[in-house]
């Protein structure tokens, strides 16, 4: 209990000592601050070199496309709506067979089939194309 006390006692002085220290001498940063900078050395002009060759013309850009985000997908041919999934695994059995019926993959595939990496990346990058058709959005 007196070791308690005494810690308590020691911590007290040592904030009153650090508070009245800052309050005599100030703020260390104001100090920092107002110190005056170095001379710097002159910089010696540069004298810029004339272009030789013409500007570039400039190509005109496509206006970007705007990406919109779909959040959800509706099945235009019973109007039953799903989230749209991360993942073929998590994907609707409608949106698999309409992603056959778009052209974008040749059948429905197992989740099984899907540990072929080669496999895998097809589905995916169909079901990213998937996501753009706007027949489904909801």
């Amino acid at each position: 209990m007196t070791l308690l006390v005494g810690l308590t006692i020691v911590f007290v002085l040592y904030t009153l000592y650090i508070l009245i220290t800052v309050a005599l001498k100030g703020c260390p940063h104001e100090e920092a601050e107002a110190a005056p900078p170095a001379a710097a050395p002159e910089a010696e002009e540069v004298k810029p070199e004339p272009e030789t060759a013409p500007p570039a013309p400039e190509v005109e850009k496509a206006p970007p496309q705007e990406v919109r985000r779909v959040k959800q997908l509706r099945n235009p041919e019973t109007g039953e709506t799903a989230a749209v999934p991360t993942h073929y695994r998590f994907a609707k059995r409608w949106i698999k067979e309409a992603m056959v019926k778009e052209g974008l993959l040749d059948r429905v595939y197992k989740n099984t089939e899907l540990q072929d990496e080669a496999i895998d990346q097809k589905v995916r990058e169909a079901l990213e194309k998937f996501k753009t058709l706007e027949k489904y959005w909801a």
